[in-house]
């Protein structure tokens, strides 16, 4: 995509948006041939909104509150989607499953960013689990999604170990760091073309990726 403008980004999120913050200056300091053409909320309070703000992006809520049920909230949030022309929508802390029928809708155009060595501990409180179990490694992974929880073609992954004393804290610190980096890299790959989504697996540079590209960022 380097040969067009650059790719439009609609991030979604509920809380701080420190991805989307993260994200947004990427686009602006060149390193992505990318740009955020809105950032929503379904949660008005989202500090996230005034972050986004700050950066000088456009906003919205779709507050899932406000709407019947999820099919009326799924609506109003594709509507506001497509009014941006997102060629990308990116996931960043957004707490809503989304429906079969909108992952379908967007099929090869979401991107989502889990804290945990996917397919290990899908879900919530990823990092209580992962200190819980006693694991000596921890991890961050970007994935595109699909209808199955946390459960679409991986994309890129990378390994933090988890030190004597961590708390979910100290752990969730050291993974958001390399949140921070993650997700441009991969965002940046579907702007320059290296990168999609095709029959359910995600392809980098024409070969199908049967696992995640891994970074190990530290000894474990």
């Amino acid at each position: 995509m380097s040969g067009r403008g650059p790719l439009r980004l609609v991030v979604l999120i509920s809380g701080r948006g420190s991805n989307m913050a993260a994200i947004a200056r990427a686009c602006t300091a060149g390193s992505i041939h990318a740009r955020i053409v809105r950032v929503l909320a379904d949660q008005p309070g989202a500090d996230g909104i005034e972050l986004a703000r700050s950066l000088g992006l456009e906003t919205g809520v779709v507050p899932r509150a406000g709407h019947a049920d999820r099919t009326a909230f799924e609506s109003a949030l594709g509507a506001a989607i497509d009014a941006a022309a997102a060629d990308l929508i990116v996931l960043a802390g957004f707490m809503r499953v989304l429906s079969p029928a909108f992952t379908a809708r967007y099929a090869g155009r979401i991107l989502n960013i889990h804290p945990s060595l996917l397919p290990a501990y899908r879900g919530l409180h990823a990092h209580e689990r992962v200190l819980a179990a006693g694991e000596r490694a921890h991890g961050v992974t970007v994935h595109y999604v699909t209808a199955e929880l946390d459960g679409g073609p991986l994309i890129l992954q990378a390994r933090v170990p988890v030190l004597p004393g961590d708390t979910a804290a100290s752990l969730s610190a050291r993974v958001q760091q390399q949140e921070h980096i993650l997700y441009p890299k991969v965002i940046g790959w579907i702007a320059d073309g290296r990168l999609r989504e095709a029959g359910g697996a995600a392809w980098l540079d024409g070969r199908r990726l049967d696992g995640p590209v891994m970074e190990i960022t530290e000894a474990t």
